[in-house]
């Protein structure tokens, strides 16, 4: 029971409910078998959200089986070892024991690899020095040393650094490992529900964020990016990403540098925002501006106080708009945690991503940008490699 009374177990939607059950996936006689590497399993933690359901917790019926486990930290609240006894997965003191695991009478299918949360420093910019890097360079080397070549599916952006963000998506791709990577909010539906084809001509894109600027920024870089990539002539590449907070948020504002009519319009699709300008209502905002190399502007305000979900406003250019939100939890059980874990298993039993994995390093790239131009207050230029792509669903088949 939670402090308010209320149970956490969740009840799974019906089979024909069509807000969770869009990607449900098909059963299968022989599951296939997982590992996961993660920072650290406690209560709420994304390894709670996503692996929990990888072992029938949450309401989840799993069509892959967890066999092993490596935790990088093990707080008081830990989860992982009660887990493991009950749902018999092998917790392992290594990556490389984890990604071994039954090797070679029953090895490993696919990898989970969550480098999120847990006690990890800051630098000077306010990117968390979370070890994802580390982690995939342990996998990797792992998967090389046992002649394996399985999907990985990498929880967030590749890195706060664009070198080994870099590093991360080469490597794989050399391999020609499938990776999946990014944030759970694109795959949440859109409320209302509109006609995709309005995305061909967007011009201008503006998504209503809220929390830590890199953190839940991320997620508002992914919606965004989800949403641009959609325009007729698909993804061409981001020149800059510019950054204020405060009070110059607000002076941009007032010289017209940015759109605030479609902010307000992203803020009015959300089900609950308090009444007032956010001027008035969010005490740290951060704007952050990309400039698409095809004259397309993105704008991304984190606005806490006033948020509470992401939304998003989208602009033609004959002018018109269409705005909706992000139909998430905002509580547990955070059922677009359900439609994510759906798209791992089914990229684990097919080896295909739903997404190009260029999106996610072009978001990494757009992430890490925003937050160097916060803390160099100046215009920062994306790295050109990596940045143009095909959205998955239409690229050709081989």
């Amino acid at each position: 029971m939670n402090d308010r009374g209320k149970s956490n177990e969740y009840v799974p939607a019906s089979p024909v409910d069509p807000r969770w059950n869009i990607l449900a996936c098909c059963a299968m006689s022989t599951k296939k078998r997982v590992a996961a590497i993660v920072t650290v399993y406690r209560p709420n933690a994304h390894a709670d959200v996503i692996v929990s359901r990888l072992i029938g917790e949450l309401g989840h019926y799993p069509q892959v089986k967890l066999v092993s486990l490596y935790t990088d930290q093990v707080p008081d609240n830990d989860l992982s070892r009660e887990l493991a006894a009950r749902h018999g997965f092998a917790i392992c003191d290594t990556i490389e024991q984890a990604v071994s695991f039954g090797n070679p009478e029953q090895p490993i299918d696919g990898i989970v690899v969550i480098g999120e949360h847990g006690e990890y420093p800051w630098n000077e910019k306010r990117q968390h020095l979370y070890p994802r890097l580390r982690f995939m360079q342990e996998t990797l080397a792992a998967l090389d040393k046992f002649g394996l070549r399985v999907p990985i599916f990498l929880d967030k952006h590749f890195s706060c650094d664009d070198g080994a963000a870099r590093w991360i998506y080469d490597e794989v791709k050399r391999r020609g490992i499938a990776l999946m990577a990014g944030s759970s909010i694109p795959y949440a539906p859109s409320v209302p529900a509109y006609d995709p084809a309005v995305l061909r001509g967007v011009r201008d894109l503006f998504v209503v964020s809220h929390g830590g600027h890199e953190s839940y920024g991320f997620h508002a870089m992914e919606v965004m990016q989800s949403l641009a990539e959609r325009r007729t002539g698909a993804e061409t590449g981001v020149a800059s990403v510019t950054a204020l907070e405060g009070e110059a948020v607000w002076e941009a504002m007032e010289r017209g540098e940015w759109p605030e009519a479609l902010m307000l319009q992203a803020l009015a699709a959300l089900p609950e925002v308090p009444d007032g300008h956010p001027r008035g209502l969010c005490a740290d905002p951060a704007l952050f501006v990309v400039a698409y190399k095809d004259g397309t502007r993105g704008y991304v305000a984190q606005l806490d106080g006033v948020a509470t979900r992401w939304s998003y406003a989208v602009r033609a250019a004959d002018g018109t708009a269409t705005a909706a939100y992000c139909d998430t939890d905002t509580e547990r059980p955070y059922r677009h945690f359900e439609t994510l874990v759906c798209l791992i298993e089914e990229m684990v039993t097919k080896g295909k991503p739903p997404c190009a994995t260029e999106r996610q390093l072009l978001t990494t790239h757009m992430i890490n940008a925003a937050m160097e131009s916060l803390y160099a207050k100046r215009p920062i230029a994306v790295p050109e490699l990596g940045v143009a792509y095909v959205p998955a669903d239409e690229q050709p088949l081989h």
